[in-house]
């Protein structure tokens, strides 16, 4: 594990930035599966501004989402929904270039990722539970590849999910599984804020359990964690 802990956000989201551009720029195809949300979002900014900038073959990239929400009477779901604003629609990525995860397709996602040469880089965030991509710990194994997970309306996850977007969530969540995530070439774990200190410090330090799934990710022979300095506070 490659540890590096930066002054602020501003530099996390340029050393990541810079990772991605990186293995854009090895001049072959390239499968990406990049993290939604807050954590990457400034981030991709700055993709986006160095994209503008320099020549690189957007046909080479290709990008996998790694966990998707269903939405009732929506194309996509939450997860493709939030990828588009934030990530193709800036980038000018085209659909040709997307490999949509969904809910028709996860049984055979998994087959699908080592046809097209496996996925080189996957850039996630960690949520306050230790969970990554939609590995929760109240249901996750460290066995699955892509898997599905039923939503109830009576899940508190579903009370979040529906917090979220002003659709109507579905019945399901499909994500990519532990087996799945390590199967990648790189990983890249990202986090920021005081806020998640103390899940980092589980993460990276305690015990490698299902009841902090981001754990496992430290048996990845090749995985980097980007933190700013708040977030790593707890680290010995």
């Amino acid at each position: 594990m490659r540890l590096i802990v930066t002054e602020n956000y501003e530099t996390l989201s340029q050393l990541t930035a810079d990772i991605v551009l990186m293995k854009w720029a090895e001049n072959r195809r390239v499968n990406l599966a990049l993290t939604a949300g807050s954590s990457p979002k400034r981030a991709y900014e700055i993709l986006a501004d160095r994209l503008k900038q320099a020549d690189f073959d957007k046909s080479l990239a290709h990008f996998y989402n790694f966990d998707e929400i269903t939405l009732m009477n929506q194309k996509y779901g939450l997860t493709m929904q939030a990828l588009q604003e934030e990530l193709y629609h800036p980038l000018g990525i085209k659909d040709e270039n997307i490999e949509v995860l969904d809910a028709e397709n996860y049984q055979t996602y998994d087959r699908k990722i080592a046809e097209d040469g496996g996925l080189d880089l996957v850039l996630m965030g960690i949520g306050n539970d230790g969970h990554f991509c939609g590995n929760m710990p109240e249901f996750m194994s460290f066995d699955y590849g892509v898997y599905r997970v039923p939503i109830d309306p009576a899940d508190e996850m579903y009370k979040l999910i529906d917090g979220m977007t002003p659709y109507i969530p579905g019945k399901e969540m499909v994500t990519f599984g532990t087996q799945t995530v390590l199967g990648a070439k790189e990983l890249v774990l990202i986090a920021s804020g005081e806020k998640k200190a103390a899940i980092i410090k589980q993460a990276l330090e305690g015990p490698i359990t299902e009841d902090v799934p981001a754990s496992v990710l430290r048996l990845h022979p090749n995985l980097t964690v980007l933190l700013d300095k708040e977030a790593a506070i707890y680290l010995d």
